[in-house]
């Protein structure tokens, strides 16, 4: 499978890191479960893997089908949330894999179409939806309470003046392009037209890590990655905020025995406590000088990946539980 051409769409952030992180052995099991644009599908095949890759966005399962047939019955397209990737494969009749990535976020395929309304660069409709269904954007906008607004501002893009903000669009509603939102946000905040680093984005990506329920999605994620990960298996996560990560490090931390003294915000565990189902993760790596200066969206990714244990995998895992530091 070397001779897979690379798709120039979407070439994504720390694939070579990625790539060694999954240690694929040819003829091996591996899941992309955020396919985009199939970037890392891409390289798992080139590697030699057969792979399952899945996105719940259906462009980008339409616009995968082409790969599929060049990966000449290697390469298997699922419509559906990562967060449910082990009922995904059951219903495919896989039941344990070798490796499984997750690239954390929106894709580049949807950034760049501004009929997606995913940013602010571009003026369409105020959307943002990765399944293309359900409440959009801009109807939560337009009927949420400033409250509701400026905790979702606050907590999912660290916006300081997030109070301010959300006043400023409960009193410009309704919106419904993207231009209007980032004309809202940006003079709420006082800033001139044409400064550098737009301050939208913190907003912007507030507002689609909720519509797109992004972190329980993660926490569902990484909780089917364990039951799914044979004994010796992969997982490769690369998030691009530092909730999501800090989502990442904390499961890792706690299921490879990292928590063993607790902590000031979680009592020690019990004599009894589960046993451990990753080894002690590999040390978070950034992406490279010449990696950001190529790739912008790079500047902000970081890879956290572990080995699978023999143990059994632990039962549940709540948000509450994986943003405890």
């Amino acid at each position: 499978m070397t001779g897979l051409p690379r798709d120039a769409r979407h070439d994504p952030v720390l694939r070579e890191e990625v790539i060694a992180a999954l240690a694929i052995a040819p003829g091996e099991r591996h899941v992309d479960a955020t396919f985009g644009a199939g970037g890392y599908t891409r390289a798992m095949l080139a590697a030699g893997a057969d792979v399952v890759a899945c996105d719940r966005d259906p462009d980008a399962i339409a616009e995968g089908q082409a790969l599929v047939a060049e990966a000449g019955g290697k390469l298997t397209l699922i419509h559906g949330r990562f967060g449910e990737i082990d009922r995904l494969l059951s219903e495919h009749g896989i039941s344990a894999i070798d490796g499984i990535t997750f690239d954390i976020g929106v894709s580049s395929m949807q950034l760049d179409r501004d009929e997606r309304g995913f940013s602010f660069q571009k003026d369409g409709p105020l959307d943002m939806r990765m399944a293309q269904e359900g409440e959009s954007a801009a109807d939560w906008l337009n009927s949420a309470d400033e409250a509701a607004i400026a905790d979702v501002l606050f907590h999912y893009g660290d916006e300081r003046q997030s109070r301010r903000v959300a006043r400023a669009i409960v009193a410009a509603r309704p919106l419904m392009r993207t231009g209007e939102l980032a004309t809202v946000v940006r003079k709420a905040l006082r800033h001139p037209p044409g400064a550098p680093k737009n301050p939208s984005t913190k907003s912007f990506q507030a507002i689609r890590i909720h519509i797109n329920g992004e972190l329980d999605e993660l926490v569902a994620g990484l909780a089917a990655a364990e039951r799914l990960l044979r004994p010796g298996g992969r997982l490769a996560v690369v998030s691009f905020h530092s909730t999501e990560d800090r989502i990442v490090k904390n499961f890792l931390r706690e299921r490879s025995g990292g928590d063993a003294a607790g902590s000031r915000h979680r009592p020690a565990p019990s004599p009894l406590a589960r046993a451990a189902t990753f080894e002690t993760p590999a040390r978070k790596v950034r992406p490279g000088k010449a990696e950001e200066a190529r790739n912008p969206r790079a500047r902000s990714a970081t890879l956290r990946s572990a080995i699978r244990t023999a143990a059994p995998a632990w039962p549940g895992h709540s948000m509450k539980e994986a943003m405890s530091c």
